[in-house]
């Protein structure tokens, strides 16, 4: 490059005249309110629906539970997808035991029983 192209691009990022300062580049900041908005446009696109009155949702993960109290749940029942948004816990799955038991249809406490028994190996 030549002198005079390099002076000619260091005078177009100067905000005043010779001898002033350069202008700073300024980082653009993406709030996350935009990919909320995305998201939920998203979502749309794939027939998601609210779920009304949905009060826990507990994911469990090997000996880990996921627990979301109050969770908004939305749900495609053609794209197979199921959105939970809210505030999880972690918690371990001795801990809430007790109060999940009696939430339990018959068939899911045949699954919990099997699950006791490889603990138990």
């Amino acid at each position: 490059m030549n002198r005079e192209k390099l002076m000619k691009m260091a005078s177009a990022i100067r905000t005043g005249g010779k001898g002033s300062m350069r202008r700073k580049k300024k980082a653009v900041q993406k709030t996350t309110t935009t990919d909320d908005k995305r998201l939920q446009s998203t979502l749309k696109r794939i027939w998601v629906n609210a779920i009304p009155a949905i009060e826990e949702v507990n994911i469990f993960k090997d000996d880990v539970v996921i627990q979301f109290q109050n969770p908004k749940v939305q749900a495609s029942i053609a794209a197979n997808t199921w959105v939970v948004s809210g505030s999880p816990q972690m918690k371990k799955l001795q801990d809430l035991l007790p109060g999940i038991i009696n939430q339990l249809g018959p068939d899911n406490l045949d699954n919990l029983r099997k699950l006791a028994e490889q603990f138990q190996k």
